[in-house]
């Protein structure tokens, strides 16, 4: 059975020693969503929100995030990201649905270690973006589905959710 990584042999938490790995091409791609009403998805769209441009703000967030995710992640390993990219599908409300947008984030590297983390902060840090951004008009926005879509690189190969 699989064992937890970031505990020693006493049950201790530390940072995954990783000086051994090689240093290899590592990707990742996370994905969540915000559900909201359909007048604030008009407001984002419109780009008329007393804010401003609400997506790029966001995506900007989500960059942020994503280098910053070190800070943030009590044992996660600072990164040298050489790419990360953050994309915005708007969907409006149908077939009662609720108006969302959806968010992808893709963080890369070449390093021993990988970063899903970082893609998975990258999305977060986007989507409380556009919460914050847009909470004057719409408190009840639900942010969910947050998850690693694709990881490629390292020992551990290639994951690809269903």
């Amino acid at each position: 059975m699989p064992t937890l990584t970031h505990f020693d042999a006493q049950g201790q938490a530390h940072m995954v020693d990783v000086a051994a790995k090689p240093a290899t091409h590592r990707i990742a791609i996370a994905s969540g969503r915000i559900d909201m009403l359909p007048a604030t998805l008009e407001l984002i769209e419109s780009g008329t929100s007393k804010k401003g441009d609400v997506l790029g703000i966001a995506r900007i967030a989500g960059i942020q995030g994503a280098k910053r995710t070190s800070d943030l992640i009590p044992l996660c390993h600072p990164i040298a990201l050489t790419r990360v990219a953050v994309e915005f599908v708007v969907v409006s409300s149908n077939a009662g649905k609720a108006a969302h947008v959806e968010c992808t984030a893709t963080a890369e590297t070449v390093g021993p270690t990988g970063v899903e983390m970082e893609a998975l902060t990258a999305v977060q840090v986007a989507l409380l973006t556009i919460y914050d951004m847009c909470k004057a008009v719409d408190r009840g926005m639900v942010i969910s589905d947050v998850k690693l879509m694709e990881k490629h690189g390292g020992k551990s190969g290639s994951f690809v959710a269903d």
